[in-house]
């Protein structure tokens, strides 16, 4: 299973977008600055998740995700 994920900085309120198989390990290494385009902006929390079977389904929907309507989504929740 792939986990379609958003994220949330608490510093600044920027929406972070992203999917992985281990959701829990991915969140840590958000945190703890392992990953270099969000390690600026942590703490993060997690604000949506979608699961989907297959990479593909999952890539395209974390696409989707970070158009402008899909963090106008993201954002309205």
């Amino acid at each position: 299973m792939y986990t379609v994920y958003a994220l949330k900085s608490l510093v600044d309120g920027r929406i972070y977008v992203g999917f992985t198989q281990n959701l829990d390990n991915r969140i840590k290494e958000h945190n703890a600055g392992k990953t270099r385009s969000t390690k600026g902006y942590r703490p993060w929390k997690i604000i949506y998740t979608e699961l989907y079977t297959s990479r593909t389904q999952a890539r395209d929907r974390e696409k989707y995700l970070k158009s402008g309507a899909g963090k106008e989504f993201l954002k309205s929740l």
